[in-house]
């Protein structure tokens, strides 16, 4: 299941782009919480503390639990976006959604391929077409991975959706029949032929046609 964490963070009553440079040059970033039937709340989180915690868990599924200033509740909730510098790697903004426990909510969950296809080792080459699924569940449940294990897979054949073993916490919301990864054969590589490999003989013969024609007229 997803591993739960701990952030502390700040409210703010500023907004605005002035707001939001000083806040980022005093080393915090903006962000706000949302969801559970509440009105937005403006938030301040470190901003050291939240890249370090972002590159250290799959931050799509990943509960995070906020603490806000000296309040005794927590906040459980699921990072909805980051916004992060053009062209560096600093965080602008974060979006948290505030999940009820008990309450079943929509997610995409990665995909953790497994084995060594029998077809790959017959010279077919692994196809994956799906990396993540999307999957509704509630917030107690949520998996870290979907494992795949593509053992079984012989060139030509596939998995499809339908095929993954049945979890009574997790629903898969994807189409039964869509694939998830396949065995295909390498295409044939089609040589080129240059003008001059052209058969000589066969030209030679149409000229020479050409020119009994020619003489015929």
């Amino acid at each position: 299941m997803a591993v739960n964490t701990l952030l502390a963070a700040k409210r703010r009553n500023e907004t605005g782009k002035g707001s939001a440079r000083r806040i980022r040059s005093s080393g915090e970033v903006p962000a706000v919480i949302y969801g559970r039937g509440q009105d937005p709340i403006s938030l301040t989180i470190n901003s050291r503390e939240s890249k370090k915690l972002f590159q250290s868990v799959s931050v799509e599924n990943t509960i995070i639990n906020l603490k806000v200033d000296t309040e005794e509740e927590e906040f459980e909730t699921l990072v909805r976006e980051i916004q992060v510098h053009p062209y560096r790697d600093d965080i602008l903004h974060v979006d948290f959604y505030c999940i009820e426990r008990g309450v079943a909510l929509e997610l995409d969950i990665p995909l953790n391929f497994t084995g060594s296809a029998q077809g790959v080792k017959e010279g077919g080459i692994l196809e994956i077409v799906l990396r993540e699924l999307r999957v509704k569940c509630r917030p107690s449940k949520i998996p870290e991975y979907i494992t795949v294990d593509v053992s079984s897979l012989d060139v030509g054949s596939s998995i499809k959706v339908g095929d993954l073993a049945d979890d009574a916490d997790v629903e898969l919301m994807a189409d039964p029949g869509q694939a998830i990864c396949m065995v295909a054969m390498p295409r044939e590589e089609v040589e080129e032929v240059e003008p001059d490999e052209i058969d000589e003989e066969g030209l030679e013969e149409g000229e020479a046609e050409d020119q009994d024609g020619e003489e015929n007229a």
